[in-house]
């Protein structure tokens, strides 16, 4: 099977609004309770700049999703 192509244009287009959605889950992630009390848990009163947001939630993620496959 031929491997389907986009234009350019398209897949600037694409990849903006992957991002968009990425900022916005980002954002949803970071004020959700959960994800603040994994925080807590994880880093207590450190201060969190050892990793950047994203880092974080990615690792939240991964955690979770792993205790969900369990």
């Amino acid at each position: 099977m031929a491997a389907t192509t986009f234009p350019h244009d398209a897949r600037k287009e694409a990849n903006g609004a992957d991002r968009r959605l990425w900022t916005n889950l980002e954002r949803a992630i970071a004020s959700s309770s959960g994800f603040q009390r994994w925080q807590l848990e994880r880093y207590g009163d450190r201060p969190d700049g050892e990793l950047s947001l994203e880092a974080r939630i990615r690792c939240y993620l991964r955690e979770t999703l792993e205790t969900l496959a369990y």
